[in-house]
């Protein structure tokens, strides 16, 4: 670090993650972005008699003492909170929290999306909120708690990073990027629907004012800013709460034609665009349209990401032979190339449990035999990423009239060299990887914008590509051989 570098503004970012949060200091200067994570915690749901839940008093507590630990290694200009998208928790008229927030992975959303569905219909839905039929988009939520007493006594909903926010400043809103996954704002005017609250039969009240990011949420609370050593009216400044929309905006792209893949438990690829793509086959294709930094469009669609290769890691552990990653990655790269690939996007592997008996049984499906030992496994997991980045990032080329010429792989996933690889192979495409740390980056330089130290997305973008550690890979091998592996599953593109 530079003699002067110290001196730079330093924000905090909270990062909340499905497995796991941290706060992540960053010190920004004119050719300075630096991270720093002060304090890590598990995020580990609960298994309620009613339902899985998230642990949100704990996350809480997590935050506090991360942002404790941020505090005691110098000032801290702001706060920003991050976190996934589409679940929520329910205030009174006091505004006080109503029980526990579900989890978005519980198996309450099926029947309550069926039930949405059959008094408006899925075209209806995507004509005005743009986004991909996933079964626990909030809309769902929102219909299987629909007869209960906590929704007759709610007064106010609050996505997670917005209960956050409320917590640490008792500030109610609704910030943008994570308000658009929840199936009930409009893609086209980047508000509320009025209209589909009033089809839904949802009270316009319980829904607060929107705020983009940049906005300042409000300042910490007397006793947030005792307990963490902050100094009191420390201001909170709106992030792109959702965490993909944060690692979007950390994207080092400098040419108009790039695609991203934003890889964690969720892969999550697709294009940056300045308008919604809400046609039919948009639709049919279930892609979905999501608000990023500046009212641009994440178009994207879900893919079920590493969440394969952990699940089937916890097996494992289970089994009682603790796994080793990097002992993982080795034996897949030794494995047969393409023994046997799958559709990461079956539903059979959104819930947890025993994924690698979930492989075989879709291996089985398909007329397929399953690995050989454990590196057969992650190398099925890696290769079929790879082919479902293939497939997404072609039709969403197609679908919005756009030529890719390289793809920006961010996120923890960014760190797998064979997955960086075989996506560049599958493609076509030459791949950049990193920053690892997209998300907390975003966060950080939204923060960072607010306070006049940047300028808009394309200078946040410049200063990501200067400073942080970027690898480079071109395609290479046999293209013929993805396109076989395809055919397997029809699901050539």
């Amino acid at each position: 670090m530079s003699a002067t570098s110290r001196h730079d503004p330093v924000f905090a970012a909270v990062d909340l993650g499905a497995t796991s949060g941290r706060v992540i200091t960053g010190r920004v200067g004119p050719d300075e972005l630096v991270l720093h994570e002060t304090h890590r915690f598990a995020n580990t749901p609960v298994l309620l008699p009613d339902g899985l839940r998230w642990d949100v008093l704990a996350l809480f507590q997590g935050m506090l003492d991360g942002l404790r630990a941020a505090a005691r290694g110098g000032p801290v200009t702001s706060v920003g909170i991050d976190t996934w998208a589409v679940d929520y928790g329910l205030l009174d008229a006091d505004g006080s929290l109503l029980g526990v927030p579900f989890h978005y992975r519980d198996s309450r959303n099926t029947a309550a999306a069926e039930e949405v569905l059959a008094g408006v219909s899925a075209r209806e839905l995507y004509g005005v909120n743009g986004l991909q039929h996933l079964p626990f988009n909030t809309v769902f939520q929102l219909a299987a708690q629909r007869s209960t007493a906590q929704s007759a006594a709610a007064r106010t909903l609050l996505l997670m990073p917005d209960l956050l926010v409320y917590w640490l400043t008792g500030a109610v809103g609704a910030e943008v990027t994570n308000a658009s996954t929840t199936g009930l704002f409009d893609a086209r005017t980047g508000a509320w629907s009025d209209a589909l609250l009033e089809r839904l039969g949802l009270r316009r009240s319980l829904f607060p004012a929107l705020r983009e990011p940049g906005e300042r949420a409000g300042a910490l609370l007397p006793h947030v800013a005792e307990y963490t050593g902050l100094p009191a009216g420390t201001p909170v400044t709106t992030v792109a709460s959702h965490d993909t929309a944060s690692a979007v905006a950390a994207v080092p792209a400098a040419e108009p034609g790039f695609a991203y893949v934003s890889c964690g438990t969720w892969s999550l690829a697709g294009l940056e665009l300045d308008a919604p793509v809400l046609t039919e086959e948009s639709r049919a294709a279930n892609f979905t349209n999501e608000r990023g930094v500046d009212g641009t469009v994440r178009y994207l669609r879900n893919i079920m990401g590493m969440w394969l290769l952990e699940e089937c890691r916890r097996a494992w552990d289970r089994d009682g032979t603790p796994t080793s990653l990097p002992g993982l990655l080795a034996e897949a790269a030794r494995a047969r190339p393409f023994a046997a690939v799958i559709d990461p996007d079956d539903p059979v592997f959104l819930a947890p449990g025993d994924m690698p008996a979930r492989i075989d049984a879709a291996l089985a499906r398909t007329g397929q035999t399953s690995p050989d030992g454990r590196g057969g496994y992650v190398r099925c997991v890696l290769e079929s990423l790879a082919l479902a980045h293939r497939r997404t990032l072609r039709e969403a080329a197609r679908l919005a009239g756009r030529e890719l010429t390289r793809i920006h792989l961010v996120g923890g996933g960014s760190r797998n060299e064979l997955l960086c690889q075989w996506t560049a192979d599958a493609t076509g495409l030459p791949v950049t990887a990193g920053p690892a740390e997209a998300t907390a980056l975003g966060n950080v330089l939204v923060q960072a914008r607010a306070h006049g130290l940047v300028g808009g997305l394309a200078d946040m973008r410049r200063l990501v590509a200067r400073t942080q550690d970027l690898r480079h890979y071109l395609p290479r091998g046999d293209a013929g051989a993805w396109d076989k592996a395809a055919d397997r599953l029809a699901i050539r593109v």
